[in-house]
């Protein structure tokens, strides 16, 4: 497995080998020693999510409190996203900026985010399908949005899906109603850095 570090701290690219002959294919869709071995600790799982979605669908930005926060490793065995990760993190070096991977059932790979980013995708084709490792819980209090087509975030979103036909984007009444990244930070809704960092340097002690 290819492992490459996103230019924001604390996501990082896998990538399977494939082996495949003429009944199909198989490959290691997650490993657990290379995961910790790329992000200094064990990635302890709690709640494996999965979503459905026709093409257009814009999913995000979304993130969770920190402590305790929500790692996910995140996957599409069938159809097509562009994945996109956004540093929210208040005092980061990277504040708002982002970094996008395709994740599709022709590469197969899979992208992780620690705690403290925000998270989201579009699906390029009917039917796409995502899964998500997650290290906690859903927890509906603690868990928030900002709107993914905020334009001070400056998110490149395709245009056009996995068969060349235009996208109509579709989000869920949440996510439209979702503050931008200006104001969720005005708000002290967004985790601060060095708050994240502390969290992360216990999660790897531990």
């Amino acid at each position: 497995m290819q492992v490459r570090e996103l230019t924001i701290g604390g996501a990082w690219e896998f990538t399977p080998v494939q082996y495949g002959d003429s009944r199909g294919l198989f490959l290691e869709a997650f490993k657990a020693s290379v995961l910790g071995g790329a992000i200094g600790h064990r990635f302890d799982l709690a709640q494996v999510n999965m979503s459905v979605s026709s093409a257009g669908s814009l999913r995000g930005v979304h993130f969770a409190d920190v402590p305790p926060g929500q790692a996910k490793y995140v996957t599409c065995p069938k159809g097509a996203v562009l994945d996109v990760i956004v540093d929210i993190r208040v005092g980061s070096p990277t504040f708002g900026a982002y970094d996008t991977v395709l994740l599709d059932d022709a590469d197969r790979r899979a992208v992780y985010l620690s705690e403290g980013l925000g998270h989201a995708f579009l699906a390029l084709e009917d039917g796409s399908t995502v899964t998500y490792l997650c290290s906690t819980g859903y927890n509906p209090t603690g868990e928030h949005g900002i709107n993914p087509l905020d334009p001070a975030l400056g998110i490149e979103w395709p245009t056009v899906g996995r068969d060349g036909i235009p996208l109509v984007y579709e989000l869920s009444e949440k996510d439209t109603a979702a503050p931008t990244l200006a104001q969720a930070a005005e708000s002290g809704l967004l985790p601060g850095y060095g708050e994240v960092q502390e969290f992360l340097a216990g999660s790897s002690a531990g």
